[in-house]
């Protein structure tokens, strides 16, 4: 990853043209294919799972591919495939949605207080240097201790400090367009703060926070596997890719498609998020069009 600041263009042309220009990039084309595709799964898992993911049936145990089983089964003679496809619902879907929960949450904190500054501005900051002075990674396992594990308590608890970095990032960039020719003149022309924020910040704030999100979303994806793979996230027998590793990992030298076949999952898609935040970043940096 480059971890230099981003600086961002102006927009030039319509949402159509920023998007063709976006996708010219292979690394954009290739993260948004396999996003999509884990989407795609995550809406139409239920209908495509061959087999009851949860059904147990010692009698099948370990078998290899076939027409019924197409990766084989686990210790449990489960099917291997269909509790891979019913994990990306799971690990994909609570990523999307805690993402979506944290930037909901951080966008209008900064948003505000960039835009207002003053008192509320400096009570605003001093709560959110409070909160991130927590690492996530412990705050989680404190909160597991507190109330038991379980993927919905866990990851509240991550949500209470992720929006931080976003309440950051949008107050930064408002604070530096506030007080810019093009904004004082559209006060000046008699615009309410909705508007000011809607039409001329909210552009400013679109593609930085975009290059974040993605990234964001490998690294949810990572976190709710590793918790789970601790035991601390998604329990048994529900499916979870971190969960599928930490049962498979006795049976690793005998059978190791059963941390395989999640660990590639978890691989790929991380890839794609890195990917796709990387060449947003180029595509958007003004410092790499030369």
């Amino acid at each position: 990853m480059n971890d230099k600041p981003l600086v961002i263009a102006p927009a030039q042309g319509g949402f159509g043209q920023v998007g063709r220009n976006l996708l010219r990039n292979p690394m954009i084309c290739i993260g948004i294919g396999f996003i999509v595709v884990a989407i795609v799964l995550i809406i139409l898992g239920q209908w495509i799972i061959p087999n009851d993911p949860l059904l147990v049936n010692m009698s099948d145990r370990l078998l290899s591919p076939s027409l019924q089983y197409p990766l084989g089964t686990d210790h449990l003679g489960r099917c291997l495939f269909s509790r891979l496809l019913e994990g990306a619902r799971t690990t994909l879907g609570t990523s999307f949605l805690f993402i979506l929960i944290v930037v909901s949450i951080g966008v209008p904190i900064g948003l505000f207080s960039g835009y207002r500054g003053g008192i509320v501005d400096s009570v605003l900051m001093r709560i959110t240097d409070g909160l991130g002075a927590v690492p996530e990674f412990l705050l989680a396992i404190a909160v597991a201790g507190f109330l038991g594990p379980g993927l919905l308590q866990v990851m509240l608890a991550i949500c209470f400090v992720k929006w931080i970095g976003y309440a950051r990032l949008v107050r930064g960039i408002v604070l530096s367009e506030r007080e810019k020719e093009y904004v004082l003149a559209s006060i000046v022309a008699g615009s309410g703060t909705w508007a000011v924020i809607s039409r001329h910040l909210f552009r400013q704030i679109a593609s930085p926070l975009a290059v974040m999100a993605s990234l964001d979303v490998g690294r949810m994806i990572l976190l709710i596997s590793m918790l789970s793979y601790l035991g601390l996230g998604t329990q048994p027998p529900s499916p979870e890719w971190g969960a599928m590793l930490s049962d498979g990992r006795p049976y690793f030298q005998a059978a190791p498609q059963l941390m395989i076949y999640p660990g590639l999952s978890i691989f790929i898609i991380v890839l794609a998020c890195n990917l796709l935040s990387d060449g947003l970043r180029d595509k958007l940096d003004v410092r790499n069009r030369t």
